[in-house]
């Protein structure tokens, strides 16, 4: 039986991290999992995924990256949304690096945000699976997760999640976090129509709690 936040997810990450982080690339490098954060913002993994492929078989480098032509640059990943606005970034980003850190991605959490187009989460991702540092990346599926289990109020920001996922896992499992909790948003705790019935973690949700109050209410209003 669960009966801690800290059991709960260190029971999502024993069930869900499995062989590690799949970001679908042939090859996982600072390079490719940064500029495909870029692209997954607002799209879904199938888009990401394919404008990833596209945008890599192209342009194999920082430097062929920041040689790009806008305009052939948006049509390469235009099957992403806010494409235009992505392949702008893309490319200040690319110019932005070269001229920074002489095409070297930093591994610094602070270096990261200053980049164009990476916020947060980001800076996270490429900590955690490009340098394998200890990092928690809060994306829609951990926030709601977080929310729904009542680590966090309702109200709190990602970066108030972060901190709080930080606070309650040990440092070694910082970089199962995310993809552990992602896999297990879309098999279990769904965005829309949670499987609360098919839930390992239930005993200590407190939505699965409200929601059998919830249920009782409106059986007593019949």
């Amino acid at each position: 039986m669960i009966n801690s936040y800290k059991e709960a997810i260190r029971l999502i990450i024993r069930e869900y991290w499995k062989d590690g982080p799949d970001f679908s690339l042939n090859e996982k490098t600072p390079f490719t999992i940064l500029f495909s954060c870029i692209l997954s913002q607002r799209s879904r993994d199938a888009q990401t995924e394919e404008a990833s492929r596209k945008l890599f078989l192209k342009y194999r480098n920082l430097r062929e990256l920041s040689n790009a032509d806008l305009e052939e640059l948006q049509a390469l990943i235009k099957n992403v949304g806010l494409y235009k606005q992505k392949a702008k970034r893309i490319l200040e980003a690319a110019k932005y690096i070269l001229e920074k850190y002489n095409g070297e991605i930093p591994n610094d959490f602070h270096k990261l945000v200053k980049i164009p187009g990476i916020g947060r989460k980001c800076a996270n991702i490429i900590l955690a699976y490009a340098f394998e540092k200890p990092a928690i990346a809060v994306d829609t599926h951990v926030y709601t997760i977080a929310k729904r289990l009542g680590i966090v109020d309702e109200k709190a920001s990602h970066k108030k999640v972060e901190e709080a996922l930080m606070d309650l896992m040990p440092k070694n499992l910082w970089r199962k976090v995310n993809i552990s909790l992602v896999r297990f948003g879309k098999a279990i705790c769904k965005p829309i129509k949670p499987q609360c019935s098919k839930c390992p973690v239930k005993e200590v949700c407190k939505y699965y709690k409200n929601r059998g109050k919830r249920r009782e209410i409106s059986k007593q209003n019949l």
